[in-house]
């Protein structure tokens, strides 16, 4: 799905703020706790590497028929220490936590839609 400059930065004004306000639910799949490991970054790294995610980050965006018809999987990379990183967030619903689904290397090299 493929979404503006625009659409990507209003999703970032509603979806650091809510971080910030209500915390993050990281999923304990394996690739996502290796990743601290394979990074060298403990988990409140991990949280400040997200919280500073921004447009020039954004990869794509994918319909989510996990978190319901009106949630969206919004897909961001970041290099750290020369590796590169796939991380996909959603929302959640309104008064809850934010969703990490993924926080690990990524397994092929992630196109960016604004860099």
């Amino acid at each position: 799905m493929e979404k503006s400059e625009a659409d990507v930065r209003q999703f970032l004004a509603r979806f650091l703020p809510k971080l910030k306000t209500w915390g993050i639910i990281y999923l304990n799949r394996d690739k996502n706790i290796a990743a601290l490991t394979q990074l060298a970054i403990t988990a409140s790294q991990r949280d400040s590497i997200i919280q500073s995610l921004c447009a020039h980050d954004y990869v794509e965006t994918l319909e989510s028929l996990m978190m319901g018809s009106s949630n969206y999987l919004w897909v961001f990379g970041k290099e750290i220490d020369g590796k590169e990183v796939y991380i996909k967030v959603a929302i959640g619903e309104p008064s809850s936590k934010t969703i990490c689904i993924s926080f690990h290397l990524a397994e092929y090299p992630l196109k960016y839609a604004f860099k």
